[in-house]
Parts: structure tokens; sequence; C-alpha cells
């Protein structure tokens, strides 16, 4: 019986608790996961049309995080199982590096929605200026795919036409060069077809409802809140997991054999 390890009750608490957040943190780690997968896929589109790389670097930061959960949470599991003080150090790093991780995702995401300061709720004017540069210079030019996806889908998504109304197009390269006539894009009209954007009537064209930049600056700031909330928040849960672990690893330490 001398070879086996006797625990005192806190110390096996310890391992049960630890144990639980483990199977939380895998939870958390797999909601970071999914909200920077879906901000990049499903959100990527309008990444083109912004000025700044915080957004994006925001959601991969996140990506990278909940890839190291699942590691994270696998050494966890074994160190809290086997008992193992050197692994239940190497599991504080991760959980520490996670932490550092998520934090900095959100202290991006904070920073770029409070760009605007100290006009609340908008997003700096060379953000503005360039949206309608992006327009007027990249909109349907050899290359730029991309921005001519992201354009169109914008004025269709959020019923708007042009950057701050529709005559913005009236300076557009393409619109000036086009043999069609058009004087809008066809993604402005409110039943897009082929060569409708010749017809810039208010019944036919997003006219009187406005430019696209301060529905695209809402859309953006509230992706921004969403990426800080789950990263600071979920950061949060961390400190809890470590503390745990300090706890786990004193008690081993002290726990007579």
């Amino acid at each position: 019986m001398g070879g086996e390890k006797t625990h005192t009750c806190g110390t096996i608490c310890l391992k049960y608790l630890l144990f639980l957040f483990n199977i939380l943190f895998w939870l958390a780690g797999g909601a970071v996961l999914a909200v920077g997968v879906w901000t990049l896929v499903d959100k990527s589109d309008y990444i083109s049309l912004l000025s700044s790389s915080l957004y994006s670097a925001s959601a991969y930061i996140l990506i990278a995080a909940g890839v190291i959960v699942i590691v994270t949470g696998i050494i966890g599991c074994c160190a809290t199982l086997k008992e193992m003080r050197s692994l239940l150090i190497v599991y504080l790093v991760l959980l520490l590096c996670v932490f550092l991780l998520e934090i900095i995702a959100g202290v991006l995401a904070y920073i770029t929605y409070q760009e605007c300061f100290p006009f609340c709720y908008q997003l700096n004017e060379e953000l503005r200026q360039n949206l309608k540069e992006t327009m007027q210079q990249k909109y349907q030019q050899p290359g730029e795919e991309s921005v001519t996806q992201a354009v169109d889908k914008l004025q269709q998504e959020f019923k708007c036409c042009g950057s701050f109304n529709s005559s913005d197009w009236a300076d557009c390269v393409w619109i000036q060069a086009a043999q069609n006539e058009r004087l809008v894009p066809d993604s402005c009209c409110k039943s897009p077809s082929e060569l409708c954007g010749r017809r810039d009537h208010p019944s036919n064209i997003y006219k009187v409802e406005g430019g696209c930049i301060m529905k695209l600056e809402e859309f953006i700031l509230s992706q921004l809140y969403i990426l800080g909330a789950v990263g600071i928040g979920i950061a949060f849960l961390q400190l809890v997991g470590m503390m745990f672990t300090c706890c786990l690893y004193q008690n081993l330490k002290e726990d007579p054999y």
C-alpha cells in the first residue's frame, strides 16, 4: 500500500473542479473558434472595403486562441488525471497564453470600436473617404473582383446606393467608361436586373434611403463589439482555471504519499 497515493479531500475536490473546468474550457474554446471563423467566412466580403486590418486581425487571433484551447484542454485533462505536476506547469503556461491572446483580440476590437473617439458610434473619416474612393476607383476593375462583389453585396444587403449617396457613382471610373449608359451599378436597383442601373429614379434605386457608409459603420461596430466581448469575456474564464491549477499543484506538493 506504500506505493499508492493518498490525497486530502481538498485535493480530490480540486481534481474534479479542474476536470469540470476543462469541459467548460473546451465549450468556451469552441465558441471562440466559431466566432472567429464565422467572422472571416461569413463577413469576409466587407474586409476588403476596410482601411484598417485590426478587424481581421482580431478574428485571426480568436481562431488561434480556439485551436490552442483544444490542445490545452487535452493537456489539462491528462495533467489532472495523472497528477503530473510538470504537466500542470505546461497547462498553466498554455492557459496564460490563451488568456493573453483573447485579451489582445478583445483590446484590438475595442480600440477599433473606439477609433472615432470622441465622436461616439462613428468610425473615423479615413474609413468614410476610403469607402468612397474604393467604390469609385476599384469597382468593376480588373483584379478587383472581391471589391466588386463586396460592394454589390453591401448595396443589396443594406438597401443603399453609393458611399454617401447615389450621386457618388457619377465619378466612378467604370460608370464614366461604360458604354451602356448606366448611371449606377445594377446592385443599386430595388429589383436588380441587367442594365437596370440606367435609370436612377427613386422608384427604381435606393436613392432616398441614402448611402452605405452609415450602415456599414453600424455593421462593423456591432461585429467589433461581438469580437471584443467574446474575447475578453471568455478570457476571464482562464483566470478561474489558472487558480484551480495553482491550487492543485500546491496540494499535490504538500500531500503525503
